[in-house]
């Protein structure tokens, strides 16, 4: 009876539900869905972190700034991040599929209008506004169904889900710079629209579920203040994550080097960003450490990778800037999965979905700003210096706002979320009992897991 209690979480948008006796998670199905995952951050995010490649011909186009060219970036990051509740609240109200399908078709809608652009207004509108809101209809619906999908292995599964992050940031920066060759910029984004159409089948995959009892409301987060204190930390992340990936091309030619050698450098980072997620992935469900202790580690690497990387390009050194992006490469990948994975953690699976909304809403404000800062930095010195080493500092100081968590400084964490609250708790003080868990709670892989399938057989 206990065992069926725990387990009859509110499920997520997608999550499958299953006849008794049957393997409830980690199964096929949510393999189908990481792969489904897996192309959507493709698209997604891998896009926008290869849309460097073009920053420097629309500063040549449109004769305007380094700063207000950085809006286009930051207006569809904090688009997407900002109208996360968004597509929370259309896969409650109706279903993940069909959310994911049509923030697809709005995805693809809005860099098909951008390649008929003739202003930076049309761009701020278009591949800002318009593909932000479908970015947002996808990532968070997409990410939510898998977590609901797995316990055991949920960080390995989003880290491959997360991949694809990686894997088209190797592929696109020479794509993009070929494109841009061979059509111009106006062609390279149509063909991109084209190219994002494809999540709309991705979406597709999404089984819709049966209707369940409506969750938590998200917004009674606000007055939690672990999640506000982990939310500010990853603020801090999103502001300098997105710097190198719209900058670091442009560095790379400022200090002298080919288009093809810069944007090889961008290649290279997208390669270790890989490696960064699946290495991560399988030593935190490997549970030797707590996930917030290793989130902490790697994000004070990729902040002082960040900063080391002028230090490559002030030497005249082109491998050493390869080496540095490289290492920032491997750690913000790493640091990635491990964000999202860390959030049930928090605040516990019932309010997860919405707590990944209200997170990413919270956080756009670092994602909106983050790039602008470094342009107009850029536009104040003359160089990316001061912009990279200022994108180090955010990632440092906010590893540092990790360790005013509650309970942080325990290798074991504070007691189970399966021990009793205290009397007369709400619905979700129960939630919450044991936030912040060691590696042995529910939402990690360790041995409290381990004794609770023992307890099934």
């Amino acid at each position: 009876m206990a065992t069926a209690r725990q387990e009859s979480h509110e499920r997520a948008p997608g999550e499958e539900r299953h006849a008794p006796g049957a393997p409830a998670q980690d199964g096929p199905r949510g393999w189908v869905m990481v792969g489904a995952m897996f192309l959507c951050t493709t698209l997604v995010f891998g896009l926008i972190r290869s849309l460097g490649v073009f920053f420097v011909e629309f500063v040549q186009y449109f004769q305007e700034s380094a700063q207000a060219i950085s809006w286009i970036t930051s207006i569809g990051v904090a688009v997407q991040q900002l109208c996360s509740p968004l597509g929370t609240a259309l896969c409650n109200a109706y279903d993940g599929q069909r959310v994911v399908m049509t923030g697809g078709f709005l995805a693809g809608l809005g860099l098909i209008l951008a390649s008929q652009a003739t202003s930076l207004l049309h761009l701020y509108l278009t591949m800002g506004l318009i593909s932000g809101v479908g970015w947002a209809m996808v990532f968070t619906p997409m990410v939510a169904t898998v977590m609901a999908h797995f316990t055991r292995r949920r960080t390995l599964a989003l880290s491959v889900g997360f991949t694809g992050v990686g894997l088209s940031s190797f592929v696109f920066a020479p794509l993009f710079q070929y494109l841009l060759e061979r059509f111009g910029w106006r062609g390279s984004l149509l063909i991109l629209g084209g190219l994002s159409l494809n999540i709309v089948p991705c979406g597709a995959l999404i089984r819709p579920p049966r209707r369940a009892p409506p969750p938590p409301k998200a917004l009674s987060l606000l007055a939690h203040r672990p999640f506000l204190t982990y939310t500010l930390a990853v603020t801090f992340f999103n502001a300098g994550y997105f710097v190198p990936y719209v900058h670091l091309v442009a560095h790379g030619r400022q200090a002298g080097y080919s288009e093809y050698r810069a944007a090889l450098v961008m290649s290279a980072t997208g390669a270790a960003d890989i490696a960064g997620r699946l290495a991560a992935g399988w030593l935190t469900d490997l549970g030797r450490a707590r996930l917030l202790h290793m989130l902490t580690g790697w994000t004070a690497l990729t902040g002082v990778f960040i900063a080391l990387m002028p230090l490559g390009s002030a030497l005249g050194s082109y491998w050493l800037l390869l080496a540095f992006g490289m290492g920032y490469g491997f750690c913000a990948g790493a640091l990635t999965s491990l964000v999202f994975a860390g959030v049930p953690e928090i605040v516990g699976m019932g309010r997860m979905v919405g707590a990944l909304g209200l997170l990413q809403m919270l956080e756009s404000v670092g994602g909106l700003l983050g790039a602008p800062l470094s342009g107009f930095l850029r536009d104040r010195t003359g160089s990316y210096i001061i912009s990279l080493v200022v994108a180090g500092c955010f990632f440092l100081l906010g590893s540092l706002i990790l360790a005013t968590l509650p309970h942080y400084f325990s290798w074991t964490g504070p007691p189970s979320p399966r021990q009793r609250p205290p009397d007369g708790a709400s619905p979700e003080e129960r939630q919450d009992a044991g936030l912040l868990g060691s590696p042995t709670s529910d939402s990690a892989d360790g041995t409290a897991r381990k004794d609770s399938d023992r307890s099934r057989t």
